[in-house]
């Protein structure tokens, strides 16, 4: 009889953990943040008491999103999905991931997770070594329009990361067809070159490494923040700064709240142009372009120039004006691949402390001993 009533009390217990671990939760139980990002302000990571899978958040994922909110459930430990969650759904750590912009590639790298890769957009003009090293075996997806379907198929891809510019990705439809997850990155929408950064975090939660993923980034805003305050500590002059080349009949200019109009501010520059204050380029005719370099004291981003000569073919109106006749005229393609990949969109998005001191060399050199990264001067 004793013996009997023991084997009821194990059975009893059993069952109740087994009912515990097995009830299903709902998706207002993951209200516990998990990462709460200081400088993006496009995703968050949240968790619910008691279970190892997480929620990623990526808001307004792409240009002109108002409200829109995509998510990705990454199912641990083999807990059940949340009974009334209608997003993607990532069951474990993504192994396989395909990248559909460079950035991502990057942010992988950074946390060490860049032999996840196995499938990429355009792959001549990717930088990073280890994709190129293993170029037979990661798959070229193509472009959005015309990506092969077929070839992602074959890759077998835990997850996909997803851009999108002025509306959802045109992928989204198929890979939900295709049963595939995928996750939105909304890095490049991101104002602050920390911001940028920050989405590493989010990519090492899919890869099961958040913790590495902040270690990785807590380092990026102290170096970054030290540099700044090295500039404002010294009282100096702000060059004016002028940006860019024709593109068409237009000259498009960033907002003053734009990602590199912050590096410059930060870096101890002065953006030339003041009246855009929006959340998006703005074009310009190439007659008030002429004026503002004019006036300007350095030129930046001159497209694919190379040399003042080529500078000079691609903008013949333009060099009779100060900065270039002094020489003053800086691009960001100083590591470029035979194909023209430019490694500063590439992993420029997780250095950005190096980004911001190129620029501290550019306006200040007194400031910086270090060789540029990713500007060179023009000759």
């Amino acid at each position: 009889m004793k013996a009997l009533k023991n084997l009821s009390l194990i059975l009893l217990l059993v069952l109740t953990f087994t009912g515990c671990h097995d009830k299903s939760s709902k998706l207002a139980d993951f209200n516990r943040a998990v990462y709460t990002p200081e400088y993006a302000s496009g995703f968050d990571i949240k968790g619910a008491d008691g279970k190892k899978s997480v929620l990623v958040t990526v808001m307004n994922p792409w240009q002109g999103a108002d409200s829109i909110n995509t998510y990705l459930f990454i199912a641990r430990d083999g807990e059940s999905v949340p009974e009334d969650f209608t997003g993607q759904v990532l069951k474990g750590n993504a192994g396989r991931i395909v990248c559909m912009s460079s950035t991502h590639i990057a942010m992988l790298d950074a946390i060490d997770e860049d032999s996840c890769v196995v499938g990429v957009s355009g792959i001549d003009y990717i930088s990073n070594p280890d994709i190129q090293a293993r170029r037979d075996s990661v798959g070229d997806m193509g472009y959005e329009g015309n990506i092969n379907y077929e070839l992602l198929l074959s890759l077998d891809p835990d997850l996909v990361l997803l851009y999108g510019v002025n509306g959802a990705s045109s992928m989204e439809g198929k890979l939900k067809e295709l049963n595939i997850p995928f996750m939105y990155v909304g890095d490049y929408l991101e104002e602050s070159p920390l911001g940028k950064a920050e989405w590493l975090v989010a990519l090492a939660e899919v890869a099961g490494k958040r913790t590495e993923g902040e270690k990785v980034f807590a380092h990026i805003p102290v170096r970054y923040n030290a540099l700044k305050k090295r500039v404002t500590d010294v009282a100096i002059d702000a060059p004016s700064v002028m940006l860019n080349t024709p593109y068409g009949d237009n000259w498009f200019m960033p907002s003053t709240e734009s990602y590199v109009a912050r590096l410059i501010k930060d870096a101890g520059g002065d953006y030339i142009y003041k009246k855009n204050t929006g959340n998006a380029s703005a074009p310009i005719d190439l007659e008030e372009a002429y004026l503002l370099v004019s006036q300007a004291d350095m030129w930046l981003h001159v497209g694919m120039a190379n040399t003042l000569d080529e500078l000079r073919a691609a903008c013949p109106k333009f060099t009779d004006t100060r900065c270039f006749r002094n020489g003053y005229v800086y691009n960001n393609n100083a590591r470029t691949n035979a194909a023209g990949g430019n490694d500063y969109y590439e992993s420029a998005v997780v250095n950005p402390d190096l980004v911001l001191r190129d620029l501290v060399k550019i306006f200040h050199p007194e400031l910086v001993a270090e060789d540029f990264v990713y500007y060179k001067q023009l000759k």
